[in-house]
């Protein structure tokens, strides 16, 4: 059996990543999925380095002017239709090209994206609230006793990140870091 291999070029804009990815395309006989943000959006042209048209006519490109920026559209959304793109071209293809300047996007289709459970926002609001009154070692101590595990590696000086933790854990009565990938 033949391995499967997803090529990344990853970087800033404008430093040729599309070029390279359809020359790497054209020498694979292969397509390129984009992982640029700004390049989903239709009425995203100026400014986001969008494939030329004959760039786009030299090889296939997926995720390029897809959706409307009027349509929500998350990284979560980008990993499942991405994967599902992966499996459509793998079919067909030994390999397949990802570029684009989207590290986070590019991230949840190499490593998956952690899923959070929805949770009453009322919490986040109470949790600010005893910032504010008993101040963040309370809310230090609270995180090292519900989620040991994530209170040894995450920045405890950081509010929003032990604010996040902790909504986290008192909304769905489970550890914070049981949820991270």
């Amino acid at each position: 059996m033949v391995r499967k291999t997803l090529l990344v070029i990853a970087g800033p804009t404008g430093i040729g990543k599309t070029a390279l990815a359809i020359k790497l395309a054209e020498h694979y006989n292969t397509e390129i999925i984009s992982a640029d943000s700004r390049q989903f959006f239709k009425e995203m042209r100026i400014g986001t380095a969008v494939p030329s048209d004959e760039e786009l006519r030299a090889v296939p490109h997926h995720f390029i002017q897809h959706i409307s920026i009027q349509d929500p559209y998350s990284v979560g959304d980008f990993e499942r239709d991405a994967l599902k793109k992966l499996e459509e071209l793998f079919k067909l293809h030994d390999i397949v090209i990802m570029a684009g300047g989207s590290g986070l996007y590019i991230d949840a289709v190499l490593h998956g994206f952690d899923s959070f459970p929805e949770i009453d926002p009322s919490i986040r609001t109470q949790l600010k609230q005893e910032l504010r009154d008993k101040g963040l070692a309370k809310l230090q101590k609270e995180l090292l006793e519900s989620d040991p595990v994530y209170a040894k590696k995450a920045d405890l000086q950081n509010p929003q990140r032990v604010i996040r933790a902790l909504e986290v854990c008192r909304g769905t009565g489970n550890p914070y870091s049981s949820y991270l990938g």
